[in-house]
């Protein structure tokens, strides 16, 4: 809340930190029941590395999502096999399994559809043939849920 704080205002006085700071710390002691879905989040002096290898690695993945998907729109001849996978993930928080679907979902070419308990339904634009659970759940997600693993539980 501070880091948005800061970012609202533009300037590091230390009178916007400290006001900043004491804002922060009246809405975390206000709401901080209502934010459980951060039970899940492993906190170290990590997280931010971890949480910036993330969006690195995703935005990687992101971009060659999209020129696959474009390539696939406008090469008509080139094959797309739409299909429902089930994947399975080891994330046990709900805000990791959160981050994963909408990870999924904001990925070119796939979308989750449904979840249900540790397996999401994913729609998948092109399904290599003859992949079974464990190795299309490698295919989709598993370079985000490791990525992921590592800060969220």
């Amino acid at each position: 809340m501070l880091l948005l704080w800061l970012a609202m205002v533009g300037n590091l006085n230390a009178q916007e930190l400290i006001s900043g700071a004491l804002v922060a710390f009246v809405l975390t002691i206000l709401f901080y029941r209502k934010a459980s879905i951060f039970n899940g989040l492993r906190l170290s002096w990590l997280l931010p590395v971890h949480i910036m290898i993330y969006l690195i690695d995703f935005a990687g993945a992101l971009i060659i999502a999209n020129l696959d998907l474009a390539r696939r729109v406008l090469t008509p001849s080139l094959p797309i096999r739409p299909e429902v996978v089930v994947i399975e993930t080891g994330l046990q928080s709900d805000l990791g399994r959160l981050l994963l679907a909408n990870t999924i979902t904001l990925t070119p070419g796939t979308l989750s559809v449904d979840y249900d308990d540790n397996r999401l339904s994913v729609h998948w634009v092109y399904s290599p043939q003859g992949l079974n659970s464990q190795q299309a759940t490698e295919k989709i997600v598993g370079r985000f849920e490791r990525h992921l693993g590592r800060f969220l539980c």
